[in-house]
């Protein structure tokens, strides 16, 4: 091959990387939309693979003239994975599964939420935050962080979705949790969920430990009228000024909120409110790490999406083992254990 040959072959390579760039959009898009058609709910329904015609009839479709361009929107969710198709009939995948209603670890509000306008509007900013004193890109594009934005009573309806996309999340994760990592639990008499939202997590611990009490700390706002039942308690209250004492303090999904002067602190807290490690005293977080060699590609990809998520809604990160270790030792813990068993995240203990 000649240079001239080369370099036509590389300029036209470089060219597919950047449209794959450029609209990368699209893929969030039309699962969206494939979502809000309900494409996922029937297919389901059905129960064995569905021809277009059939499928068609069933969406909602009110214009007929557009139902010629669906065969499109078809293509690419099957090209990209979203649906599976043998000859001219469709069926789910495990990824589309989670966006059926009934599929108890769906994942529909976690997309509602990243597709919100509010949310939306954040990532537009995001040249003009590197460039401006604004704490975050959601800050920039709405005036106040997304933690006051959704307590504002007119914009309720995104603090229910977000909720409702973190208990989600907490079931599948929780499912994992109780069945193979039963070993964290083993000993402890009590347990606080720091920032544990509606209790999806603890409700699901004190059922399984019924030795162990848990309590869910989280906003009073949050917490709201939630009444709790033998060996679970709800607490409103703020985790920067007091955490209930307990055996173990678990951080689901927290600290990637918040920048490293406020992680130092809530870990400074919770080592407030534990006893010795000889005591069985220790915090268990469940969060992402980094540059995990063994990792699947497809996770790490997924892993540095929710970086950037976390840097534009919260001016906040995901972070290295060694990062997570800078924070550990910051806040006065002795020793760590890192966990690669929950997917896309790990599941840590630090010890006092």
């Amino acid at each position: 091959m000649s240079t001239s040959e080369t370099i036509s072959t590389e300029l036209l390579h470089a060219q597919e990387q950047i449209w794959n760039y450029i609209f990368n959009f699209i893929s969030s898009s039309a699962v969206t939309c494939a979502f809000q058609l309900g494409i996922p709910d029937v297919l389901y329904k059905h129960e064995k693979p569905m021809c277009l015609s059939d499928l068609s009839a069933k969406l909602s479709v009110v214009n007929s003239s557009k139902i010629s361009f669906l065969p499109i929107l078809m293509r690419f969710l099957v090209q990209s994975g979203f649906l599976n198709q043998h000859e001219d009939h469709y069926f789910l995948t495990p990824a589309s599964r989670l966006l059926v209603k009934n599929e108890p670890f769906n994942v529909r509000s976690f997309l509602l939420f990243t597709n919100i306008q509010a949310c939306s509007k954040a990532w537009h900013e995001l040249s003009d935050w590197f460039q401006n004193d604004s704490p975050t890109p959601f800050h920039t594009a709405h005036g106040k962080s997304l933690w006051d934005y959704m307590g504002e009573e007119k914009h309720r309806v995104l603090g229910d979705i977000f909720y409702d996309a973190l208990a989600s999340d907490s079931r599948l994760i929780t499912n994992v949790l109780i069945t193979e990592c039963k070993h964290v639990f083993e000993g402890l008499t009590s347990l606080v969920d720091v920032g544990g939202g509606t209790g999806t997590v603890a409700i699901a611990i004190a059922k399984a430990f019924p030795n162990i009490n848990c309590a869910v700390l989280d906003l009073p706002q949050v917490i709201g009228d939630l009444k709790g039942s033998g060996n679970l308690a709800f607490i409103g209250g703020d985790m920067f000024d007091k955490i209930p004492h307990a055996n173990a303090i678990l951080l689901k999904s927290v600290l990637h909120d918040w920048n490293d002067e406020n992680c130092v602190r809530i870990l400074k807290k919770c080592k407030e409110s534990i006893p010795s490690r000889a005591k069985g005293g220790k915090v268990i977080i469940i969060d992402i790490v980094l540059e995990n060699p063994k990792e699947r590609n497809e996770f790490v990809r997924a892993q540095h999406n929710m970086d950037m998520l976390m840097m534009v809604l919260c001016g906040a990160k995901e972070r290295t083992e060694k990062e997570w270790e800078k924070l550990f030792i910051e806040a006065g813990f002795n020793e760590y254990k890192i966990f690669h068993v929950l997917g896309l995240r790990s599941l840590i203990e630090i010890y006092p």
